[in-house]
């Protein structure tokens, strides 16, 4: 794929912008690039364990997505199948010699966000904003494509090993990856990359091994308790609404960690059915952060706790369910070498000299991150790829947009990595 291929498909997939588990055109979109490829490509149950998937969207919602999806060129058997057995694929191509199993990790959805129409921005400018009301603000669809790319450069198998091609639903909000794990994606595979753009650093510079990236666990919690009367009968109320607020305020007062840095945060908080009821529902969602896996864990069994002491208080039933999770970051310097090795290899390309730098630190949380931990804890190595995007909005942002040049630099090192054995 030369560079205008790959410009042509991140269009097409930054216009058709498709949310978590949802990403049904975008799927399609995937296997149509592949075809005749010498890859095999698993999807359905050999992608994704749906039953170890929270927060799944419902039928109607996936239905909603699945007739957008045929509307926009998809033929209606594919878009049933990726609305009944999920969105995810794994596509894998074999060289002509011995070599490492890589694995590459490359999201597909967008967020929950309103593209930018402002006559600067270029999606809008140049006739590829999103039609669909979510937007590709964080570089998924440049992952997407990046990752199609790849496939198709490596097609003459000259190169030594495998590469698995991990597409992932739902990174944000970090429910995805879990899921994939379970189906044994990446059981066998040796080194384990994730590529990200942007980042705010320029076109033209490639992070060996991202780290800082904060462990987090995301909660919904449900609080069942009794209502009754506000005024004739208190008493004989249980009060959901008074468990939750008293949970929230303990969340948000948790102590730091000397272990590491920690991070808590309360999202939303719906109870209740008039003022004059003792509210007998409530639901609570949050979520906690730290940058080492002890911070982590010890914020996470404190939450608990909170949740479970409110509840105890006020006499009220709960019951907690993980939304997501990612581990943190923690590169390997062994695949931090080959990367540089990679951009040694070519320091200059699609008119940018490269800048190589070891690390980065990337704040937030991804999920790419359960993938790279897996296979490090089974003696295989890890890292997090960054390539800057040059973007001119920040992450999450309405007018978030990278250079395009970008995909041409990832395309170019990630083929040089992998025919490097």
């Amino acid at each position: 794929m030369n560079r205008d291929d790959l410009v042509r498909l991140r269009r097409d997939l930054h216009r058709h912008a498709e949310p978590g588990f949802c990403e049904i055109r975008t799927a399609w979109r995937v296997e149509t690039e592949l075809a005749g490829l010498p890859l095999t490509l698993r999807t359905g149950a050999e992608a994704m364990d749906l039953g170890d998937v929270s927060g799944y969207p419902d039928a109607a919602e996936r239905a909603s997505w699945a007739e957008r999806a045929v509307a926009a060129g998809t033929p209606a058997d594919r878009a049933a199948f990726f609305r009944d057995h999920g969105t995810a694929l794994v596509a894998e191509i074999t060289g002509d010699r011995p070599g490492p199993v890589w694995g590459l990790r490359c999201d597909l959805d967008a967020l929950g966000v309103t593209e930018s129409t402002a006559a600067h921005h270029r999606p809008q400018r140049e006739g590829f904003g999103s039609t669909t009301g979510r937007m590709h603000a964080c570089g998924h669809d440049a992952h997407t494509a990046i990752g199609v790319g790849l496939l198709h450069r490596l097609a003459d198998r000259d190169f030594p090993g495998t590469l698995r091609l991990v597409f992932q639903p739902a990174e944000e909000g970090v429910r995805g990856a879990r899921p994939m794990v379970a189906a044994g994606v990446v059981a066998g595979v040796d080194r384990m990359l994730a590529v990200h753009v942007g980042l705010d650093l320029p076109v033209g510079t490639v992070v060996g091994g991202a780290t800082g990236a904060l462990a987090t666990t995301k909660f919904a919690v449900e609080f069942t308790g009794e209502a009754a009367h506000a005024a004739a009968a208190p008493e004989r109320g249980r009060n959901a609404l008074a468990a939750a607020a008293s949970a929230t305020l303990t969340l948000l007062g948790l102590p730091r960690h000397s272990a590491g840095e920690t991070r808590v945060n309360v999202g939303t908080l719906h109870a209740g059915g008039g003022a004059n009821i003792v509210p007998a529902s409530a639901r609570l969602t949050f979520e906690v952060r730290g940058s080492t896996d002890r911070a982590h864990e010890d914020l996470r069994d404190g939450a608990l706790r909170a949740v479970r002491g409110a509840a105890a208080t006020y006499g009220v039933d709960v019951a907690v369910e993980v939304t997501g999770a990612a581990a943190g970051t923690v590169p390997d310097d062994a695949v931090i070498d080959l990367v540089e090795l990679a951009v040694e290899d070519a320091p200059e390309t699609a008119g940018h000299v490269l800048e190589f730098r070891r690390t980065h630190t990337m704040s937030g949380s991804d999920d790419a991150t359960l993938f790279m931990r897996q296979v490090q804890d089974a003696g295989g190595t890890a890292a997090y790829v960054l390539v800057g995007g040059g973007n001119p909005g920040p992450h999450h942002h309405a007018e978030f947009d990278v250079d395009e040049d970008c995909l041409v630099v990832a395309v170019d090192v990630l083929e040089r990595l992998v025919r490097r054995g």
